[in-house]
């Protein structure tokens, strides 16, 4: 059955209250992310946790997330965008009272799971409404303003879960951390209906179950891993996982291949992954979280261990970063107009940049006071804005409207799999470098090799994205 027309999108005119709602569900997602981190010492003296457990209050969450978001896209193509939207939207809050309310450690988890997957059905949606409710100069300012939801909700998650922590609003503490989402939830649930358009799917088609198992089961093998074999000294296990990863995607892609072949309705499309300039734009996503996500994890290390900054005052060095994210995002229209295909290009070369003069601050200068390291990270904040509020878009565009969900689905699971990958790689890199060490000089030593691979990741961002632009504009042209 082919599918049915979309309405076009001057038709459907959706106002800035719609964009705020929406950004809103992408933005709890986000936060609840990083804001945990900042949560857990609180956690494990509350509820007798002990660090495994910890680690599944953390990897639970990416994991589901990650797994569970090629088949968010795919519902949202099937049921609705709105619909999935608001039920992403109604499981997201109600998991993540649960989780505010966990007598132990146990149900925390299995909360948190229930976070990852509700956050999976509703981050596709997202994405592809944006694509399809705007055009030209207001498809950019959307786009913008979803790449600012995301660094916004990234840099500022230890803030605020710091400061909610501090506060101790009603006795609370950490559980605060999670019981915010309630108010803000709600109001999106209230309004979601009134506000944003139907959007309606292909109630017809059907999902491929064997390959949701098949996209399931490939990326745990990759994401789990990734986020436990480091501190777990690499067991045999998670060896074996990444080892059994490649098969299984293979299998994927085969199995897809096959499906669409006899005429079925695969799980993801092999002409969509088919396509050069998205293959190019997954790949740049998959390097820039990488980037991003392990900068904010070796700065955290370095800010409280080599600086012996508190986690609150930590956190506020973060907002500096923030503050130029903000600047450069709000500002990603005006760099299209003046810079066109060039914008990410010039901040992949920004943050290189910034990558740079902090490695010869930190080598040259070590512990000697964050002060100084505050213009930098201003820097570091345009450059990773500069990227990031206009990817999204880029990698998008110029898909058809029936792949949209889906193609939303795998930019976000490049995303998870990115913050995964990143952090692994980082952390052996940081570890490996300060060995024995503890003393603050052997951590700013392990922060400038740890500058050394962000600086080289940065520049494969500039030079990958160079030639993706002239891909893309060749496709254009012919």
């Amino acid at each position: 059955m082919p599918p049915a027309p979309l309405p076009a999108a001057s038709t459907l005119s959706p106002g800035p209250l719609a964009l705020l709602l929406m950004l809103a569900g992408t933005f709890m997602v986000v936060l609840d992310f990083f804001i945990v981190n900042v949560a857990l010492p609180s956690i494990q003296r509350d509820l007798h946790a002990g660090n495994a457990a910890l680690q599944l209050v953390v990897v639970g969450y990416g994991l589901a997330n990650a797994a569970a978001l090629i088949t968010g896209g795919r519902l949202g193509d099937m049921y609705g965008r709105r619909r999935l939207f608001v039920i992403g939207v109604g499981l997201f809050t109600l998991a993540s009272a649960v989780c505010g309310l966990a007598p132990n450690a146990e149900v925390l988890i299995g909360a948190r799971v229930a976070q990852g997957l509700a956050g999976a059905l509703l981050q596709p949606q997202v994405l592809a409404m944006l694509g399809m409710l705007y055009t030209g100069a207001n498809r950019a300012k959307a786009f913008a303003a979803y790449g600012l939801a995301l660094g916004l909700a990234a840099a500022s998650g230890q803030v605020v879960g710091g400061l909610l922590i501090h506060a101790d609003i009603a006795g609370f503490g950490w559980r605060s951390c999670f019981l915010i989402n309630l108010p803000l939830g709600v109001l999106t649930l209230a309004l979601s209906r009134r506000v944003l358009p139907p959007l309606r799917g292909q109630p017809s088609s059907r999902l491929d179950l064997p390959g949701v198992a098949l996209i399931g089961l490939a990326l745990t093998a990759v994401v789990l891993p990734l986020v436990l074999g480091r501190d777990l000294d690499w067991p045999r296990w998670s060896l074996v996982c990444l080892a059994t990863s490649a098969p299984l995607f293979l299998v994927f892609w085969l199995y897809q291949r096959g499906m669409a072949v006899r005429g079925g309705q695969p799980l993801v499309a092999p002409s969509l992954l088919a396509q050069r300039p998205f293959q190019l734009g997954l790949v740049i996503t998959l390097m820039f979280f990488a980037g991003n996500a392990s900068f904010y994890f070796v700065l955290a290390l370095y800010l409280q261990q080599g600086l012996a900054l508190p986690p609150l005052e930590s956190g506020l060095v973060f907002m500096t970063l923030a503050l130029g994210f903000f600047a450069t995002s709000m500002a990603s229209p005006w760099f299209a107009r003046r810079l066109g295909r060039n914008a990410i290009f010039t901040g992949a070369l920004v943050l290189a940049a910034g990558d740079a003069v902090l490695y010869g601050m930190v080598e040259g200068f070590p512990v000697r006071g964050v002060a100084c390291m505050l213009p930098v990270l201003l820097v570091q904040g345009c450059g990773l804005g500069m990227i990031m509020a206009p990817l999204a878009s880029a990698v998008l565009a110029g898909l058809p409207a029936r792949h949209a969900g889906v193609a939303s689905g795998v930019m976000a699971t490049m995303q998870q799999v990115g913050n995964a990958l990143g952090v692994s790689l980082i952390g052996i890199l940081f570890y490996g470098a300060l060995g024995q060490s503890t003393n603050p000089a052997g951590i700013s030593h392990a922060f400038g090799i740890s500058l050394i691979y962000l600086f080289v990741l940065a520049l494969g961002v500039a030079a990958l994205y160079r030639y993706f632009s002239q891909t893309t504009f060749l496709k254009e042209q012919s």
